[in-house]
């Protein structure tokens, strides 16, 4: 019964977080007699794609789909680089001050980002960054690094440390063993931390309204979806389109990492 009970529970919560999502994907396909029927449908009777079109063909669409990918595969790829070597001295070496490093990083984890518009705004506005990407490439790196560093410090430290030793034994030096032994198995530590980076710096727009100020063409697709129903008015099927296009990417990418950010491929690597 208490396991009955819980599978209830959680099928509960997965209809009530999947049906939203369901509902704008549904929408985007609609036609829009159907959309605006008072009696609601759950399955599109007569399909069309009218919408992506109406969408895909709206003014800046493909700018600020390059603009948001560009940063977001910069920040994150960044944010990878520095985690990795961050995580590794964490990880694997004894120095002076590491432990105020890994507090620094976890209040830096905690503090919320709305905190740190201001600040951001007068470093951009005083060195002429305002309206650049590479300002807004270097805040998305800023929000996303303390996580990718904490992340990777627990898969670092899920990998034993016998691996690398029996890697120097047969003749590797220290960063030989990293990258034949431990950054193999640290992949699937790499590819859940870029996943989050991806969708937090995908879907961030409070520093995208702050920082790009007059050149609307540095914006990216977040700001460009809060404006779309100002332009479309009540085409409610052209912004689902819209807002899934948005959705798509991140969903792909998750679907594509999803069975390679488990923990357990070290796991009988060491025995005894």
């Amino acid at each position: 019964m208490k396991r009955l009970l819980l599978n209830t529970a959680a099928v509960a919560v997965l209809v009530t977080t999947i049906f939203p999502v369901y509902w704008m994907f549904l929408t985007a396909f609609k036609p829009t007699r159907d959309i605006q029927s008072p009696t609601p449908t759950f399955w599109p009777a007569d399909p069309t794609f009218d919408h992506f079109v109406t969408a895909i063909n709206a003014p800046g669409f493909w700018t600020y789909w390059r603009n948001s990918l560009l940063v977001t595969v910069g920040a994150v790829l960044l944010a990878l680089i520095v985690a990795l070597l961050a995580s590794f001295a964490v990880a694997r070496m004894r120095w002076r001050g590491r432990g105020v490093f890994v507090v620094a990083v976890f209040a830096a984890q905690m503090a919320p980002w709305e905190a740190l518009l201001v600040p951001v705004f007068i470093i951009a506005r005083d060195t002429d960054l305002l309206d650049s990407l590479a300002m807004l490439t270097g805040v998305y790196f800023m929000i996303t690094l303390p996580f990718t560093i904490v992340t990777l410090r627990g898969f670092l430290d899920a990998i034993p440390l016998e691996l690398e030793e029996a890697a120097q034994v047969d003749g590797c030096s220290r960063m030989a063993a990293f990258r034949r032994v431990v950054f193999p198995l640290l992949a699937p530590g790499l590819m859940a931390t870029s996943l989050f980076g991806f969708i937090t710096a995908w879907n961030e727009f409070a520093f995208v309204n702050v920082l790009i100020i007059k050149d609307q063409d540095q914006r990216t697709l977040p700001v460009w979806l809060s404006s779309f129903r100002d332009v479309f008015g009540t085409d409610w099927g052209a912004t689902m389109a819209a807002a899934s296009l948005f959705a798509l990417p991140a969903l792909l990418l998750f679907l594509f990492l999803q069975r390679n950010v488990g923990t357990g491929m070290t796991a009988g690597a060491v025995k005894g």
